[in-house]
C-alpha cells in the first residue's frame, strides 16, 4: 500500500508506532528511537508542529526527542553547534572551521593541517539545501522522515549491527573522527550514502546532550526500517544471543 502525504518522502507505507514498540521490546531500549527529517522546504513541516524555541546543539535537540517525547522542527537560527549546522545542510561552513582554527584551539590535534584534513573529510550536507530539522520519537512520527538515529549500549548496537548484516550478509564499514558524531556520522552521512554508520559519540553530544559513557550513536536510512525491525527481532532471539 503506498500513501502520500505532503511531505511524503518515501513510498512505503509504515507504522512507525509499531515500528518503535518492535525496537525497543527487541533491544530493550530506554529511550526512543528518533526520527529526523531534513527538510528543503517549508512545504515539508506538517501544519501546527511545534517550532522549537531557544538556541541549542542537533545533538540536544536528538536527545529532547528520544527522552522528553517532543515532536517538534527548528531552523537554523535555533542551531547552537555551527559545524553541526553546517553538517546539516542549513549553513555554511565558518572560517575557522574551514581553516582548522576551531579544532586546533580545542586541543583536539597536532596542527590546524590535521584539523583541515579532517573537517575537509566530515560528511556534510549541501550548504542551504536544508531548511529545516524535523524531530520526533520514532512512535509519534507525523512526518516521512530520512534518518532513524538511536542512542544506546554496545550490546543493542552489536544486534543492530547483526540485523543490517542479516539479509544480505557482508562486513559493517564504519567511518568516523571522535567529533561531530551526531550531527554528521549518523545524520548527515546516513542521509548521503544510503547506509548504517556507527559513532562512538564525540566530545561536544557527550557533554550536552547525555549521551553516557557506555552508550554509541547509530543512525540508519528510513528504507530500512521494516527490514530493521524484521531482522532485530530474529538476531535478539537466536539461540546465540546473550540475554
Amino acid at each position: 500500500m503506498v500513501n502520500f502525504v505532503m511531505d511524503q518522502t518515501i513510498r512505503t507505507n509504515i507504522n512507525y508506532a509499531e515500528a518503535s514498540a518492535a525496537l525497543k521490546a527487541a533491544l530493550g531500549l530506554k529511550t526512543s528511537p528518533v526520527a529526523i527529517k531534513l527538510a528543503t522546504s517549508r512545504a515539508d513541516i506538517p501544519e501546527g508542529m511545534e517550532k522549537f524555541e531557544g538556541t541549542v546543539r542537533h545533538c540536544q535537540m536528538v536527545s529532547i526527542a528520544r527522552k522528553e517525547g517532543r515532536v517538534f522542527y527548528s531552523t537554523v537560527e535555533n542551531h547552537e553547534c555551527m559545524g553541526g549546522a553546517w553538517a546539516l545542510g542549513l549553513r555554511e561552513l565558518t572560517e575557522t572551521l574551514k581553516t582548522g582554527h576551531f579544532y586546533f584551539k580545542l586541543g583536539k590535534f597536532e596542527s590546524t593541517a590535521a584539523c583541515k584534513r579532517t573537517i575537509d573529510r566530515i560528511p556534510h550536507v549541501e550548504s542551504g539545501a536544508t531548511f529545516a530539522t524535523l524531530y520526533a520519537p520514532l512512535e509519534k512520527t507525523t512526518f516521512s522522515p530520512h534518518i532513524v538515529l538511536i542512542v544506546a549500549p554496545p550490546r543493542v548496537m552489536l544486534k543492530l549491527a547483526q540485523a543490517s548484516l542479516f539479509k544480505f550478509g557482508g562486513r559493517i564499514h564504519s567511518e568516523f573522527s571522535g567529533i561531530q558524531s551526531v550531527c554528521s556520522d549518523t545524520t548527515a552521512q546516513t542521509y548521503l550514502t544510503g547506509k548504517p554508520n556507527y559513532s562512538l559519540g564525540c566530545d561536544g553530544s557527550r557533554k550536552f546532550s547525555g549521551i553516557e559513557d557506555d552508550e554509541m550513536v547509530m543512525g540508519f536510512p528510513i528504507e530500512m526500517l521494516s527490514d530493521m525491525v524484521e531482522a532485530v527481532q530474529v538476531v535478539t532471539a537466536a539461540p546465540g544471543s546473550k540475554k
